[in-house]
């Protein structure tokens, strides 16, 4: 792991010094060509600086002084209004990272006595969150304990309160990260992110005896997330793909919670060598599609893909170095089994992992695997928390095959109905949702929806229900949906879309999975809806339209645009067939 400890560190250097030229002298961040600034992007550079400090014990990088870029960096954050609590927490961090001690912190000499009494004020001010922003509560309680801001030390209390809102809103014991909108249940990426933070907060907690006690209470969490990372990760290395924020935050926070329960012991030693091949393939989808190798720095968006909104490129190429510094002391720490990875027979599967099962909703991610073409799918059925995107619709996610616009609604796969105010879709939360083996070995995943939903997460009462079925034969797919009303209604429009993407024409994995030249190869089975197809729209100049990964070419939609009466008694089916031609780039 020696080797590739160094070469994370290679990494690190090169991408803070593509982007340290970005520090203003008031310690706020030069945004890149054609982006805003974000509020807490002081405290997320200050972090990355901390950790480089302590991978490499260095103070100066290609000619600037480390310590002083840190101290202007958490200052402007600092002094930031209205407060950015999470930039506050990363700030924090940052300054611990270059001693617990203040009198032997040089980070803290530099900072004037009215920046440190803000810190003392800032690290004082107690809040409460139900979502992932509970991550930073408890990195702001290591700071004000490490620091010797407060006698008291509420880590603990703070990770028990998180750990007892996690079970009161899973079954399963994910992390639902809570909005005020939405049905509940926004299981998503950063459920992951909330643990690597929180176990990153710990290792700088100045009393070790905390960080001990609490590490069993981490790992009966974050260890669910572990064990599904075999079946999430694609034989080409894509890792987390579904949900806001995937992209390349869904290869780094994956990379991390691996790395970290290495370290930590929490995956079994006859597991390590099949934990460090995914590791391995993790890494490669990282650095050949989302590092630009000629300069050295991260690259989420140009002519051909986007990111989340919220993710700028300074963010995440400060982010990136953090991560890699952490990597890099990671790896040196991991004793690997010698041998290579333990041949296991390749098996096509499906598996469904609950995320809550309640009287009220059920929520999960079915995932299914292709051992012969490497096609592999993540269907997630959770709440998207009042960011209503594709990304978090229930179809099969498989950049490269089935594709979705980023950022941007549209019914990818899914069927929209239209009754009056009221767009519906079957997405959000199922019962009754299982999973098996059927005729002829294919995969089934089933749900109802015993009240439809309309896109603003609210049960349309006494409209009707719809059952969902998938299929997956091979690389055959299909899908029903059966609807039927409780009184006569009148349907305003349907509409089905499909995308048509490709990987990125420069930043991708040898061997990614791609569309061939025939496509998806879909065929409407039962359609009792009467759509048409419309006219293929190409949307390739529209930057609308692009995903993590590449660009989205055309938009096919089949859509009924007048009314239809639907009647009690009748079932209204849309069956839909794929058999995608499957390539390899």
């Amino acid at each position: 792991m020696h080797s590739f400890s160094e070469q994370c560190l290679d990494m690190a250097r090169s991408m803070l010094g593509h982007n340290l030229d970005s520090i203003q002298p008031d310690g706020t961040i030069l945004p890149a060509n054609g982006e805003l600034s974000r509020a807490d992007e002081p405290g997320h550079v200050a972090l990355a600086l901390g950790e480089y400090y302590r991978a490499t014990g260095e103070t100066t990088l290609k000619g600037y002084d480390i310590v002083d870029l840190a101290a202007r960096c958490i200052t402007a954050q600092m002094f930031t209004e209205p407060p950015a609590e999470n930039g506050l927490a990363y700030a924090a961090l940052g300054l611990l990272c270059f001693g617990p001690s203040k009198e032997r912190n040089p980070v803290w000499e530099r900072l004037v006595d009215e920046t440190r009494e803000r810190i003392d004020k800032a690290l004082l001010h107690r809040s409460d969150y139900d979502n992932h922003w509970q991550a930073f509560n408890v990195a702001k309680a290591v700071a004000r304990f490490s620091l010797g801001l407060s006698k008291k030390d509420e880590t603990s209390r703070l990770i028990e309160r998180m750990v007892e809102r996690m079970t009161a809103t899973s079954t399963a014991g994910f992390f639902d990260d809570a909005t005020p909108t939405g049905l509940g249940g926004n299981f998503n990426l950063y459920g992951v992110m909330s643990f690597v933070f929180i176990r990153s907060s710990l290792q700088l907690h100045a009393n070790s005896g905390v960080r001990d006690r609490k590490l069993p209470t981490l790992r009966t969490y974050a260890e669910k997330y572990i064990k599904m990372m075999p079946d999430l990760v694609r034989n080409d290395g894509l890792g987390w793909a579904f949900g806001r924020a995937a992209g390349a935050y869904g290869q780094m926070h994956c990379i991390s919670l691996i790395l970290q329960g290495l370290r930590d012991g929490w995956i079994a030693d006859d597991q390590k060598i099949k934990y460090y091949d995914i590791l391995r393939r993790l890494f490669m989808f990282f650095y050949q599609t989302y590092l630009d190798q000629d300069h050295g720095f991260l690259d989420l968006r140009d002519a051909e893909r986007t990111a989340y909104d919220a993710h700028t490129t300074r963010m995440a190429n400060f982010d990136a170095a953090r991560y890699l510094c952490q990597w890099s002391r990671l790896a040196k720490t991991i004793q690997m089994p010698a041998g290579g990875p333990k041949v296991e027979p390749a098996r096509t599967s499906g598996r469904y992992v609950i995320f809550d099962k309640s009287n009220r909703k059920e929520q999960g991610l079915f995932l299914y695997r292709d051992v012969e073409s490497g096609i592999q799918m993540q269907i997630p059925l959770v709440s998207s928390g009042g960011h209503l995107s594709a990304d978090t619709l229930p179809f099969p996610h498989c950049p490269g095959v089935f594709d979705w616009p980023n950022n941007v609604y549209a019914p990818i796969m899914v069927p929209e109905l239209t009754f009056g105010k009221d767009v519906t879709i079957p997405a959000f939360y199922g019962k009754n949702c299982v999973t098996g083996l059927g005729l002829k070995n294919a995969f089934y995943f089933r749900y109802d929806q015993p009240e439809l939903i309309n896109t603003n997460e609210e049960f349309v009462k006494n409209l009707g229900s719809v059952k969902v079925q998938w299929t997956f034969t091979g690389t055959k797919i299909s899908c029903e949906f059966a609807y039927t009303v409780k009184q006569q209604v009148t349907l305003d429009k349907f509409r089905y879309t499909l995308a048509i993407a490709a990987p990125h024409s420069k930043y991708h994995v040898v061997g990614a999975l791609a569309l061939g030249q025939q496509g998806h190869r879909c065929t409407v089975a039962k359609d009792d809806f009467q759509a048409v197809w419309q006219e293929t729209e190409v949307v390739s100049a529209d930057p609308t339209y692009r995903t993590n990964y590449g660009k989205i070419h055309f938009l096919q939609h089949l859509v009924r645009d007048h009314p239809l009466v639907m009647r009690p008694g009748n079932v209204y089916r849309l069956a839909v067939n794929f058999d995608p031609d499957i390539a390899h780039v």
